[in-house]
């Protein structure tokens, strides 16, 4: 029988039991994939991790990221969770990822990463059509600045402004997203996550429904908030800004994000970090 490690961790807080959890193997040498999506099941949380040794030596790890359906090709919190776990191996990292390399910097305990890819935007999404999903009305889904849009840095999601008053009330409707999915399947088979913002004086207010990929709602998600920075700053002239998210109240987890986008030869690139919580650790036999 073989025992493998792990610990769990509050990412994107400061207080433990806020923030979004998330499960890390720092050592999943010998696991299958079977094995590992059995055990992101296990703990449905929306993400865990699975720490193993990189092809490249010139960096720090490879790094899996599962769902409790399906593995990622790259995510926020389990990237910033996961450096902050292996912390001791330097103040900066560089994981291997499906999506690419992930770079990390840890300053004053807390990670920053840096998406893999530069913004990308995909097909709009009928206003109408992300409301009905949500339970709103189309009048409460913003479209001056822009229309709900596919946009990725890494990991693709549906970005729609809507009312701050919409944002409280919003909910997901499983029935309506999958037919909706019928029609608007740009993010991909299985999944179609919709992250709604909302401008809130100096910050910036989110929720993020993917009931497909078996998250209703997700307390802290890094691979939208990084996306959605780089989205606002293409609707601007300046070359890079900063973006302080706030994700999780409704839901009794409180989350702070804080992301920077920044204009770069290859398009906008966006980083996001924040603080982690320890909160427990054990071992798994298999």
């Amino acid at each position: 029988m073989r025992t493998f490690q792990f610990v769990t961790v509050d990412v994107f807080t400061d207080s433990r039991f806020g923030g979004n959890p998330l499960a890390v193997f720092p050592d999943a040498q010998g696991m299958t994939d079977a094995e590992m999506q059995s055990l992101a099941a296990e703990f449905n949380l929306s993400e865990t991790t699975f720490v193993l040794p990189p092809a490249d030596k010139a960096n720090t790890a490879r790094v899996r990221i599962f769902n409790r359906k399906s593995e990622m090709p790259f995510a926020g919190h389990p990237n910033v969770g996961t450096a902050w776990v292996l912390r001791d191996r330097g103040a900066r990292l560089r994981f291997e990822e499906i999506a690419g390399l992930v770079e990390v910097e840890i300053e004053g305990g807390k990670p920053t990463i840096a998406a893999p890819q530069p913004l990308q935007l995909g097909a709009e999404m009928p206003a109408g059509l992300l409301a009905d999903c949500v339970g709103l009305t189309v009048d409460e889904v913003l479209v001056t600045h822009h229309k709900p849009v596919l946009a990725t840095v890494g990991n693709s999601f549906v970005i729609a402004e809507v009312t701050n008053d919409a944002l409280t009330r919003a909910t997901p409707d499983l029935g309506k997203i999958r037919e909706a999915h019928k029609v608007y399947d740009a993010p991909g088979p299985g999944r179609l996550p919709l992250y709604l913002y909302a401008h809130d004086g100096d910050r910036v207010r989110t929720r993020m429904f993917s009931p497909m990929s078996g998250t209703v709602e997700d307390p802290a998600t890094g691979s939208a908030a990084t996306p959605l920075a780089a989205l606002l700053l293409s609707l601007k002239k300046e070359t890079e800004h900063a973006v302080t998210i706030v994700q999780g109240v409704e839901m009794g987890r409180p989350s702070l994000l804080l992301c920077k986008a920044k204009r770069g030869p290859d398009g906008i690139r966006a980083t996001v970090g924040g603080n982690c919580v320890p909160v427990l650790k054990g071992e798994v036999s298999l």
